[in-house]
């Protein structure tokens, strides 16, 4: 299994993730996984903290002359803030400082559940840990995943498709064009007008101090047929992605294929019809059988099916207003606006990227469940022997 544990907190020193389960002679090096992290600081919305950290990952274990050696790699983001928070975030007890708790915990935040939960009277040591800041790390260890896909041909991309209810029309192309058109976009936005509206809007609701959310939609290319399982409920492919993408911080909704609209439309207009054609293996495809629709998803009865993966997720907007909603002291009982943290008016682009990186993981564990063993080399003979497996079938 491809698993990870991440540690740290928003102010600490630093964000740490530790993969196990990654194959021996898996192509990796740091910029490739840089260039995703400057990818969740890009966006237009973000807020001041942006300005201070410029992520990178440094990899301390696992890797040797730019391939895995099949033990657990070691990966840090440091944080850049760190040294003007030495005193307040310091594990030790002789810093502790009298009068600097955080007791007006935020709405839409961890902040007053998580203090009821773990006895805290200072909301800081739950809203450190929660921070969507952690998401830094998550998309580290997702560019690892990539890195291992992209062995076996497998891509993962995405852009935005609605911000704060202005939603965009992505043109008429292959995915990879989609991907290229977004890369150019502040927003990670495949429609010029729409995203000229987009940002007017953040504008408006930068300057009344407000948040917006929107929806992201992740596409993963090249997936067997075959991932997944239907056999038990928490082996089904899209039972996953859709927890892995309910995970990352702020989002409230998932759809696979075109989601909750097949609840408005009849069967007929909802499900795949089925083709053959022998023509397309000459043309690289998995199987002669095929779609001519992807409503879908890319997943049936939990499993990949061959089509590409389509996936949504719905993001709120941040909890943390420069226009604070009422709280409640928690040392005083007394009726107060919520504390003011650092925030963006939009992240809904960084939600994309971390998107990608926890559907990345999740396709990873799952390719490496159905194809594993302890070298690419390994895993790519069992891969080959199964593509011819379904090839024929």
């Amino acid at each position: 299994m491809f698993r990870y544990l991440t540690a740290g907190e928003s102010h600490g020193p630093q964000l740490t993730a530790i993969i196990e389960g990654l194959p021996a002679g898996t192509r990796l090096a740091a910029d490739g996984i840089d260039r995703d992290l400057a990818r969740r600081q890009q966006g237009y919305g973000r807020g001041d903290r942006m300005k201070i950290e410029t992520d990178t990952v440094a990899i301390l274990s696992g890797v040797r002359w730019g391939e895995t050696l099949g033990s657990p790699v070691t990966l840090v983001v440091r944080n850049r803030d760190w040294e003007n928070w030495q005193e307040k975030m310091s594990p030790l007890a002789a810093h502790r400082q009298e009068g600097g708790a955080v007791t007006r915990p935020r709405p839409g935040h961890a902040d007053l559940t998580g203090a009821l939960k773990y006895g805290h009277d200072d909301v800081r040591n739950i809203l450190e840990r929660s921070s969507a800041r952690e998401t830094a790390v998550r998309v580290a260890v997702g560019a690892v995943a990539k890195a291992l896909l992209r062995e076996f041909g497998v891509t993962v991309g995405g852009f935005v498709t609605e911000v704060g209810g202005i939603a965009a029309h992505q043109p008429e192309r292959p995915f990879e064009e989609l991907w290229s058109i977004a890369a150019q976009s502040e927003l990670f936005c495949c429609d010029r007008e729409a995203e000229l509206e987009m940002k007017r809007l953040i504008d408006f609701s930068q300057a009344d101090g407000d948040t917006l959310g929107g929806v992201v939609e992740v596409q993963v290319i090249g997936v067997p047929p075959g991932l997944g399982s239907h056999v038990q409920w928490d082996r089904k492919l899209d039972a996953r992605l859709a927890m892995a993408l309910m995970s990352v911080q702020a989002i409230k909704g998932v759809e696979v294929g075109i989601g909750f609209d097949a609840a408005r439309r009849p069967g007929s207009r909802v499900h795949d019809e089925l083709f053959r054609d022998e023509g397309r293996l000459g043309q690289g495809a998995a199987t002669a059988y095929y779609r001519q629709t992807n409503r879908a998803g890319g997943i049936e009865g939990g499993m990949s099916n061959g089509e590409v993966i389509v996936l949504r997720a719905a993001m709120k907007p941040i909890p943390t207003l420069y226009k604070p909603l009422r709280s409640v002291d928690m040392q005083t009982h007394e009726p107060y606006e919520a504390a003011v943290e650092r925030s963006d008016t939009c992240a809904v682009p960084a939600a994309l990227v971390v998107a990608e990186a926890v559907v990345a993981i999740e396709i990873a564990n799952a390719f490496l469940e159905k194809f594993g063993g302890d070298s690419v080399a390994e895993i790519r003979r069992n891969y080959e022997g199964y593509r011819t497996q379904v090839r024929n079938a």
